[in-house]
């Protein structure tokens, strides 16, 4: 009865010492995995909005002398041919085509041109990529840009990056959110990239040694 005994008590120790081990394993393995972020981003908008900065091309049918290409001044505004200055900043690009038009009739250069206006570069559009890489900086907004194509502009991470503690704050309207992001999960095909859109803050952060 003595050795039954035993054999029981030891059984009983085995079994709590195996749970006491497993709970261990979960807790370190919980702790070296990035954590989940359970906040999700708006997804992204497209403006094509003009700004400061931003080129184009405007044709006026029949008129193959002109200048074909233009840049927004700091001020906003852009020289056309004939109407001289006209501020731009914030106008959809047929917007500015139907104002250039207006102009044109109204001071009685035409009576009903055509014109074409075709954005070759937006640079008043950006994202900012900041922390841990090797050139931090602000970086023309492209169609189609993404995480992994900004972490990659400025130069990629650096020696103490933290592949898998990767920050993308996103402002729609007054709405601010920040998701963390594993760019090592993104890169080696487990994570899908993440488009980015005007205005994206991209930090990545410092590994812990």
């Amino acid at each position: 009865m003595i050795a039954a005994s035993v054999i029981a008590h030891s059984k009983q120790a085995v079994a709590a010492l195996l749970a006491i081990l497993l709970a261990l394993s979960a807790l370190v393995l919980g702790c070296g995995a990035p954590q989940t972020n359970t906040v999700t981003l708006p997804p992204p908008t497209e403006s094509t909005t003009l700004g400061p900065g931003d080129t184009f091309e405007m044709f006026i049918v029949g008129e193959d002398k002109l200048p074909t290409t233009y840049s927004v001044s700091p001020d906003g505004s852009v020289d056309f041919p004939y109407v001289h200055r006209l501020d731009v900043a914030g106008l959809e690009p047929q917007a500015v085509v139907d104002l250039l038009r207006k102009k044109l009739v109204a001071e009685g250069f035409f009576t009903d041109p055509s014109v074409m206006i075709s954005v070759k570069e937006y640079k008043s559009k950006f994202v900012n990529v900041l922390g841990q890489v090797k050139n931090p900086g602000r970086f023309s907004l492209v169609p189609g840009f993404s995480l992994v194509q900004a972490v990659s502009m400025a130069g990629g991470p650096n020696s103490i990056a933290d592949l898998n503690n990767v920050l993308l704050t996103r402002t729609t309207g007054k709405e601010r959110r920040t998701i963390r992001l594993s760019l090592q999960s993104i890169t080696e095909g487990r994570s899908a990239d993440i488009p980015l859109q005007a205005g994206d803050v991209i930090t990545v952060g410092e590994r812990v040694f």
